[in-house]
């Protein structure tokens, strides 16, 4: 399919024992796709792989029609923005961005609007002249999407984009990646659970390297509905709770605790609580296999 990433049976091993990706079957379409999942979960290597920056071991993938084993084609769609994100910091914003258009071929005329149009859409036009070494991490992230865009890709993929940033930051970047992902495949990988429900109506949870849930937000949402409860206790109880219950959240005033927890059985004389998105991702492990002492500690 032309808009389209389907990926089937991809499996990938690092030496003769880890195995960081296990028989994953994914098919994303235009739009923000959201890949949820824990730090060590696979998401960085998939990431890398789709990003022709390693290479898969089993399964197949194709990239708007592209077999991923056509790098030299496949990164001529994608634009990738890492985790970790550094370029050229002596240049100035503009310096850098119209080196990277050199490398990439793009003629002088159409590299310079190219780059003024990218500027203005990241907000960055009043800080080109700017050191990219004296560029905040806001702003650091905001040029990676730049250059990320600078071949107009079909595909932009970008891993844990707004680890680290303030809540102000974070928010803006959010909005950017929606507003870019209404022309193309966008697909943000992140720990972070409300990074995927501002911005995702799709997504996948990864846990050590396996898919654990594939579909809508709203979908998995649903999932939860009747399984979250709340309750106030006194703190010395807290030991033996963390004991019986699925605790997902924990808020202290004074002697006494109010605590979130998850169960698959009714309680009575406790408060149902409507689920969050991070309730059904906690629900979503727990039901794969996590143990109690996952949830045990302070949330």
């Amino acid at each position: 399919m032309e808009n389209c990433i389907e990926i089937k049976e991809l499996n990938k091993f690092y030496g003769k024992k880890k195995q960081a990706l296990s028989d994953v079957n994914l098919t994303i379409e235009q739009g923000m796709f959201g890949l949820l999942g824990r730090n060590g979960a696979g998401k960085t290597t998939l990431m890398k792989i789709l990003a022709t920056l390693l290479q898969k071991q089993g399964g197949s993938i194709s990239v708007c029609g592209i077999p991923i084993e056509n790098a030299k084609e496949v990164r001529k769609i994608v634009g990738y923005l890492p985790q970790e994100f550094s370029m050229y910091p002596t240049m100035s914003v503009i310096e850098a961005m119209d080196y990277l258009g050199v490398l990439s071929g793009i003629g002088t005329k159409e590299r310079r609007e190219r780059i003024e149009l990218l500027l203005k859409k990241v907000n960055l036009t009043e800080h080109k002249n700017k050191k990219v070494k004296a560029l905040s991490g806001g702003m650091k992230r905001r040029l990676g999407i730049a250059q990320a865009l600078l071949n107009d890709p079909k595909v932009l993929i970008v891993d844990e984009p707004t680890a680290g940033l303030d809540p102000e930051e974070r928010i803006r970047f959010r909005n950017l990646l929606c507003d870019v992902a209404e022309e193309r495949i966008v697909i943000l990988s992140t720990h972070i659970v409300g990074d995927i429900e501002a911005t995702c109506e799709n997504l996948a949870i990864l846990n050590e390297g396996s898919i654990l849930y594939c579909g809508t937000v709203l979908d998995l949402l649903d999932t939860a509905k009747g399984k979250v409860f709340a309750k106030t206790v006194d703190k010395r109880e807290l030991p033996k709770l963390k004991k019986e219950y699925n605790i997902i959240g924990m808020h202290s005033q004074g002697n006494k605790t109010h605590i979130r927890f998850l169960s698959d059985v009714p309680f009575q004389n406790v408060e149902s609580c409507e689920p969050n998105i991070e309730d059904a991702y906690m629900l979503c492990l727990w039901h794969n296999g996590e143990t109690t002492e996952f949830f045990g500690g302070d949330v």
